[in-house]
């Protein structure tokens, strides 16, 4: 069975819109196919892929009303099994370890050529590790400049899940590691190949396991919403972002053109290459399936756990960090590096930036005044 988790970084790329149809793909070429929404929090798969409210999801099954198997529900289309997620109960977007990995087990016991995993948005850990079952996780991106740096920085944050998850925690080279997350910012700078020579230094033989994971890890790209054909060497300059700073080979595995179609499709409560077959979007996801099927089958190397690291120690270096203003600009930085983002973006960001900035101090002196007007009258604050 191929895993193919599919995340995103950043909400509203079309990341379900490209599971959805990608499962009926496949099936449709006599793949056996299940697809889960792991968006927990914010599950809406089943709109895309045409099937009715569920009533039970991968949420009844983590709060231990269910059992696994009765979460597999058959669809409309040929081969194509789904299972739901859960928008209803709160906490499920961050699953504690033991669930996580009983919840990994359950997905190796399905029977299907192809699992089809739509994550949710973001570097939260339980979204990492999930991408990680396979080294051919799908990120899917758009060219607009927010899209393509949290597209990036989820992998960036996907090789710090690798690196924490490969030295143990008592080694040498996982305590420098330690020492670096306690500045996030500074970590999220490092260039990987950089921080590599270090850890050779410091851990030969576990640093040359990581890069053996390093070569069967390959992400695949997938670049949606284009409005002109220039917008899909955005593709080209993220791959070499990625070889550059994160030592990383991406695979490009398609782009696919914004159309209207989709919407229409959407509203009728149908797939689009149900809808419109011969759609844009439609052809462009079948070229997708069709170099997904040509593809051979990688795994990592069994001793590796993907759930090895501190949690604690991760959740610091890679959160954090998604949040400071500092490690932003670092992301921006190495991307320009390579010509990823014009200086028309780069200028729209930092606009962009200063003006949150700007708000943040505004709230800031609104709550001064506040706990200031609040000590005269002798409240305690």
């Amino acid at each position: 069975m191929q895993i193919i988790p599919v995340a995103s970084g950043k909400g509203g790329v079309g990341k379900s819109l490209l599971s959805a149809n990608l499962a009926i793909a496949l099936g449709q070429a006599g793949k056996k196919v299940v697809v889960i929404d792991l968006d927990l929090g914010a599950s809406n798969l089943h709109l895309v892929i045409g099937q009715p409210a569920p009533k039970k999801g991968i949420g009844t099954y983590l709060t231990g009303q269910g059992d696994f198997k009765s979460l597999i529900m058959p669809t409309d289309y040929e081969n194509v099994s789904f299972i739901a997620g859960d928008s209803e109960i709160p906490g499920l977007a961050s699953i504690k370890t033991k669930k996580k990995k009983d919840l990994i087990n359950q997905f190796h016991t399905l029977d299907a050529d192809y699992l089809i995993l739509d994550m949710g948005a973001g570097t939260h850990l339980t979204i990492l590790d999930m991408f990680l079952l396979s080294p051919q996780g799908i990120i899917v991106t758009a060219p607009t400049v927010t899209a393509t740096l949290n597209g990036y920085l989820f992998l960036k944050n996907t090789v710090f899940r690798m690196i924490y998850n490969t030295y143990k925690e008592e080694s040498p080279a996982f305590k420098y590691l330690d020492t670096l997350r306690r500045d996030a910012s500074s970590m999220q700078r490092l260039y990987i190949p950089k921080l590599l020579d270090t850890l050779t230094s410091l851990d030969p033989e576990t640093t040359a396991l990581f890069k053996e994971r390093m070569e069967k890890f390959r992400p695949r790209l997938v670049l949606n919403m284009i409005d002109d054909p220039k917008d899909a060497d955005r593709a080209i300059k993220i791959r070499r972002s990625c070889q550059q700073y994160l030592g990383l080979n991406i695979e490009h595995l398609g782009v696919v053109y914004r159309d209207t179609t989709q919407d229409k499709a959407l509203s009728s409560r149908l797939p689009v290459i149900i809808y419109k077959p011969q759609s844009i979007i439609a052809q462009a996801i079948y070229r997708i399936a069709e170099k997904i099927i040509q593809s051979e089958t990688l795994s990592f190397d069994d001793a590796y756990d993907i759930m090895q690291a501190n949690d604690m120690s991760f959740d610091i270096a890679s959160e954090e960090a998604a949040d400071d203003f500092a490690a932003k600009m670092s992301y921006v930085e190495e991307l320009a590096g390579t010509g990823a983002l014009t200086p028309g973006e780069l200028s729209e960001f930092i606009k962009q930036q200063q003006f949150e900035i700007s708000q943040l101090r505004k709230e800031n002196n609104l709550l001064k005044k506040k706990l200031i007007d609040a000590a005269k009258q002798g409240f305690k604050v």
